[in-house]
């Protein structure tokens, strides 16, 4: 527990993100009013920093890309039975926290589990339930019980108390209390921690056929895979012909900013589903119960553990999982600023990094540095640029005088400035044709006109990057800022 001077010092470092945020919107304002050539010159620059991203962005998607359709077409199973006689030593644990999920969503994932190209009686569910939605649990809990015990090894049901101490309801304290109670299941059938994947999915996810096959073969060719986290490619489009476009494009954008990351794995995060090795998880005392993103993180709890012997491997082979769907179109989108607000309250890992990266000595300083600067400029830049560069960084010339209108920098600043986001529509182009090759199979009630729409759709995304981007960021470090935490909300998600 923190002291009163701890508190103080940690709460500077909450404040810190909000504060720079803020202060360069107060800082463009300013200089835009008493020095707007300055502002100019700043803004130029910063628009080919984002020009800078952008191409960043679009190499490192058509790579990962690339390596998403190689992974997809392996026969995975072919070859992990082939190059690994005692692949059938080992367990898979699959946690499957839910709260008022309808059991349709339910019985599609475990249907999925079985239908993978793996041996499922290898398999672990672990349905892990809300003491505030019991009765509901319970039926639905029933009900697979009955109808697919059979085909795993075992179904372990747990239910999360209400109002445990030092804690916040959320999927983290599910997470953290169904795992204690797993390992004293493992503990009693002395199952053997080496032998145990773990893997911690949302109750929606549905995952490829070869998904793992995949994982248990990059596990036992791994030279230590108790020392890394497995994060596969995520794809939001379980509801996605029945989605709307503002949905739509939030969520591709999300599964191409992961994309992104995994052709960089030095640099990535768990988020979302993920996988890794069960001891790993017991000496790390399991997720996070305080907190709400607890998916990031998990690899931040091994990474202090192990003292920066911990990495994440990426996995092409996906998961996908439901868009934001709550029936209509204007609840559907105040869902998704919720959703978008929650997954920008992973700011809250910055000043736990800072906090304790200082007091961990033995972690290269280059490792902290590095994981600290990507967290975050990229969570600097996506509360900030999409205004920059759409609003803010006109008015320089708005707010000119006569006698520095008559300056080159002047006259041509909005050719220059029109002329950059001209080459980072490139990123918009290359977004909506890849987009078209995720899709699922479109269902006999879409018209082929459809793909039409899944194209244009795209021209919203300016819109999108500040309405539901930047504005939830903000909110989000403003609440960090002001020490207004957020608790978690779960996104409401309905199929047809």
């Amino acid at each position: 527990m923190f002291n009163f001077s701890d508190r103080t010092k940690y709460r500077f470092l909450e404040i810190l993100p909000g504060t720079l945020t803020w202060g360069t919107f107060i800082l463009a304002i300013v200089l835009s009013f008493e020095v707007p050539m300055v502002a100019i010159v700043l803004v130029i620059l910063f628009d080919l920093y984002w020009l800078f991203r952008v191409s960043y962005f679009v190499f490192y998607l058509i790579q990962s890309w690339g390596k998403y359709r190689n992974e997809i077409n392996h026969e995975w199973y072919k070859e992990l039975i082939r190059d690994f006689s005692k692949w059938n030593e080992y367990y898979h644990v699959i946690f499957l926290p839910t709260y008022k999920e309808p059991l349709s969503v339910i019985e599609t994932t475990i249907k999925r589990l079985i239908d993978c190209h793996y041996d499922s009686k290898r398999m672990i569910i672990v349905l892990a339930g809300e003491g505030r939605d019991e009765q509901s649990f319970n039926k639905h809990a029933d009900y697979i019980i009955s109808n697919y015990q059979q085909y795993f090894f075992k179904i372990i049901l747990t239910i999360h108390p209400v109002d445990l101490p030092d804690e916040i309801p959320g999927k983290g304290s599910n997470l953290n209390w169904s795992g204690h109670k797993v390992k004293d299941y493992i503990d009693v059938e002395q199952l053997a921690y080496d032998k145990i994947i773990v893997s911690s999915f949302d109750v929606d996810t549905v995952v490829h056929p070869e998904y793992f096959s995949c994982l248990t073969y990059k596990y036992l060719s791994h030279p230590n895979p108790e020392r890394t986290s497995f994060q596969p490619a995520v794809l939001y489009n379980n509801n996605l012909w029945g989605s709307p476009a503002l949905v739509r494009i939030a969520a591709m954008g999300t599964t191409f900013w992961l994309m992104t990351e995994l052709a960089r794995p030095e640099r990535l995060f768990t988020f979302s589903s993920h996988s890794m090795s069960w001891q790993a998880l017991v000496d790390v005392d399991f997720w996070d119960k305080r907190i709400v993103t607890e998916d990031s993180r998990i690899f931040l709890q091994c990474f202090l553990r192990y003292d920066g012997d911990y990495m994440v491997t990426p996995m092409y082979v996906p998961v996908s999982m439901d868009m934001v769907s709550a029936g209509g179109y204007l609840q559907s989108l105040k869902e998704l600023y919720k959703q978008q607000r929650r997954w920008a309250w992973g700011i809250e890992h910055l000043p736990f990094m800072l906090w304790n990266f200082k007091k961990n000595s033995h972690i290269p300083f280059k490792k902290k540095f590095y994981y600290v600067w990507n967290l975050g400029e990229g969570m600097y830049t996506w509360a900030t640029t999409p205004i920059l560069i759409t609003t803010l960084g006109h008015l320089p010339v708005l707010f000119t005088t006569q006698e520095i209108e008559s300056r080159a920098l002047i006259q041509n600043a909005p050719f220059v400035l029109e002329f950059l986001m001209q080459l980072a529509m490139v990123g918009i182009f290359v977004s909506a044709l890849i987009s078209l090759t995720l899709l699922p199979r479109r269902p006999d009630d879409k018209g082929p006109q459809t793909y039409l729409v899944m194209v244009l759709q795209w021209v919203l995304l300016p819109f999108m990057l500040i309405a539901f981007g930047s504005i939830p960021a903000i909110d989000a470090q403003t609440r960090l800022m002001l020490g207004k935490y957020l608790g978690f909300n779960v996104t409401k998600k309905v199929r047809s």
